[in-house]
């Protein structure tokens, strides 16, 4: 009897070819989908795909709501950017993709989980970690890891004939000038062309999810966003599940041309990539939940998060989600963000997103204290005070050791 190996499945060129090549190694391979909210034509057809082929079985798995409600939510919470950029779109699918198929594997008695990313990228490292975190005796096979597969396929020419030889069925177009990862809190683009980082990627690219600021409306939309303990609930008053809130704000500001970064990022393993991606739900979230931080959260508590916020975007980055680390962290985000609750207006115009309106059972702006006209509880007097405290030491040093002026 055959071993049985859990495929992560897209469909594409690739794990097409996975699937044959598995089956060449004497594996009986279970291909899962995981539903991420890509856009495909037809996941009924790529499912039957795996099955023609020659799959033992084909599932599809929807993770959706799960993905932006456990891992993209809480990383919006921690106002994660990598790089002080890179919203994280991609490196958050990767751990749940794992994870999902590490269930489907014990389903099914499988002895090994199995992956297509390449050997130089950053997925091998979540992929892999996640996996062994959740199930540290995982056998985890990456094809592209090994020398037979490469030999076999070094290239798409390769690929194609090998499609043919098995009656695989493949688009056999033309190569992109590009590739590209989809789910429903982003697309990327890197490679082919844009390897090249004098290449303008507004040239080059397709784009899926917005249209160029050039092609928006020449009028600006307006757009309120709610929160509940720093967790987006509501889009224009409507109550929404995380998955539809995402991609209800994709919708609006794809539309408006907001989200789009062209970027030289710093992989895991340790080259430097040129990654072009759109994010215009994930990019609005993150400036309403900024926007309500400002109006409810205290000064030492936003900073203290500030410092360990570039921790949890290279940890989430590397693929370190499973952890002891991470689980302190999300405890302490959650805690943090209890009174961030209120709502949140932007006006969005051709790719800018201005904040309008902010309101909030929970602000902590006094009117009366922060306004130049006399009134509220602060007394202008006390400063005097309060400077020469602060001012001490550097009083005591400019003593010591005087500064020429």
């Amino acid at each position: 009897m055959a071993e049985s190996v859990v495929l992560a499945y897209s469909g594409g060129l690739d794990t097409s070819v996975l699937v044959g090549w598995l089956q060449d190694k004497g594996y009986d391979v279970h291909c899962l989908y995981v539903e991420l909210g890509q856009p495909c034509e037809d996941r009924e057809a790529i499912l039957q795909k795996a099955l023609d082929i020659g799959a033992k079985s084909s599932e599809l798995v929807d993770v959706r709501e799960e993905m932006c409600r456990d891992i993209a939510f809480p990383t919006l919470q921690w106002q994660a950017r990598y790089e002080n950029i890179y919203l994280l779109g991609t490196s958050i699918a990767r751990p749940l993709i794992s994870k999902v198929c590490l269930q489907r594997a014990r389903e099914v008695g499988a002895v090994a989980f199995v992956h297509g990313a390449t050997g130089k990228g950053n997925d091998q490292c979540r992929f892999q970690l996640a996996a062994e975190a959740l199930d540290p005796t995982v056998n985890v096979i990456a094809p592209w890891r090994m020398d037979e597969f490469r030999d076999k396929f070094p290239g798409r020419t390769e690929m194609l004939a090998y499609c043919a030889e098995k009656n695989i069925p493949v688009k056999a177009s033309a190569s992109k000038p590009y590739s590209s990862d989809e789910n429903c809190l982003h697309i990327s683009y890197e490679a082919g062309d844009l390897e090249d980082p004098t290449v303008d990627g507004e040239t080059v690219i397709d784009f899926g999810m917005t249209v160029s600021a050039q092609e928006a409306p020449d009028k600006e939309e307006v757009v309120t966003v709610g929160f509940e303990s720093g967790v987006p609930v509501s889009v224009n008053g409507e109550q929404l599940s995380a998955a539809e809130i995402v991609e209800t704000l994709n919708t609006i500001g794809g539309r408006n041309g907001c989200g789009r970064i062209d970027i030289i990022e710093n992989r895991f393993v340790g080259m430097k990539s040129r990654g072009v991606y759109e994010a215009p739900g994930m990019t609005l979230l993150y400036a309403a939940h900024q926007a309500m931080e400002q109006l409810t959260l205290d000064r030492d508590l936003t900073h203290l998060r500030d410092q360990l916020s570039p921790v949890v975007a290279e940890m989430v980055y590397y693929g370190h989600w499973y952890c002891a680390k991470m689980d302190a962290l999300l405890a302490f985000i959650k805690e943090a963000q209890k009174p961030v609750s209120g709502e949140i207006t932007m006006s969005l115009y051709k790719g800018n997103i201005r904040i309008s309106s902010r309101t909030s059972p929970n602000s902590l702006y006094d009117e009366a204290i922060a306004s130049m006209e006399k009134g509220g509880d602060y007394n202008q007097n006390d400063a005097t005070g309060f400077l020469r405290i602060v001012g001490l030491p550097g009083r005591v040093q400019g003593t010591v050791r005087p500064r020429e002026y």
